[in-house]
């Protein structure tokens, strides 16, 4: 879905290799507040006070609070949600991984973010497996340099065929 759609497009298999250096799918902007900071330093144990001591962060040359890089990655997931294409007969999709992943600017408790994603490479694999590799970007509202890039990586698993060996769609 770009952000100026309301519903994720729907492509095949086939429309994949077409889509190679297209860089048009965009997220909706994330609020990255300090509840939703705290809430992580939680889920991950990472308290560094750089992430949830306003007072002690506002001493640093960030001047408040910041958000852990690894949240930012995290919301990867729901960016692309929002912005990715469907692709028919997808199942179910894993992460694989990184090639690539930089941390370029600080995102402050409070700022938006938003992911750019353009796919770099579509990979069929057997058994109805696709692995796919986009080029992410993680803009910061009002800000010249992303939050992060990276090239992610992951695995689809497509039952449009035989070959696909019976996946079933988990229920909810």
């Amino acid at each position: 879905m770009t952000a100026e759609t309301a519903t994720p497009a729907l492509i095949s298999t086939a429309d994949l290799e077409g889509l190679i250096g297209d860089e048009r799918w965009v997220s909706r902007w994330f609020e990255i507040d300090q509840g939703r900071i705290d809430a992580f330093a939680n889920a991950t144990e990472d308290w560094q006070f750089i992430h949830v001591d306003p007072a002690a962060a506002a001493k640093t040359p960030f001047g408040g609070t910041i958000a852990h890089g690894f949240l930012t990655v995290s919301l990867l997931a729901a960016m692309s949600k929002d912005a990715l294409p469907v692709i028919k007969g997808a199942v179910m999709g894993v992460n694989y991984g990184f090639d690539r992943l930089r941390f370029l600017a600080p995102v402050k408790s409070g700022a938006s973010v938003r992911g750019w994603f353009a796919l770099k490479s579509a990979v069929q694999k057997e058994g109805g497996r696709w692995l796919l590799t986009h080029a992410v970007r993680v803009e910061i509202v009002n800000e010249a340099t992303p939050a992060l890039v990276a090239d992610w990586v992951s695995m689809r698993m497509v039952k449009d065929s035989e070959e696909a060996g019976g996946w079933a769609r988990p229920s909810r």
